[in-house]
């Protein structure tokens, strides 16, 4: 995978990989379940990295990149099992957000200080 892989590639990639290595899909909730595990993985760096807590023993030698990619492989995952396709997805979201905030932020005085 290149740092150039579109989600539509990182979606078929990730549907090749499960249906070959993985060899089938888990369920939808078991995958949910996963994703909140990975996302609690992802947390506890975080935290420790950025936040106020100390690494445990050898905590410190996992990756943020690792984990965001744990969370990223699950979540496309998901969508890949039940029919979405994130690239749509995606750009039907930010092109909400777009049009919601387009001013909320820049007249938000809490960013500006």
């Amino acid at each position: 995978m290149s740092n150039s892989t579109t989600i539509q590639q990182a979606q078929e990639q990730v549907d090749q990989w499960i249906k070959t290595i993985g060899v089938k899909y888990f369920s939808e909730l078991t995958n949910l379940g996963i994703l909140m595990e990975e996302v609690g993985e992802l947390s506890r760096i975080m935290v420790r990295k950025y936040g106020d807590q100390s690494f445990k023993n050898k905590e410190g030698e996992l990756e943020l990149g690792d984990e965001m990619a744990d969370v990223l492989f699950v979540l496309i995952s998901l969508a890949n099992q039940t029919g979405i396709d994130l690239t749509a997805a995606f750009e039907k979201n930010l092109q909400k957000k777009t049009n919601r905030d387009a001013t909320r932020h820049q007249n938000n005085e809490k960013l500006h200080s």
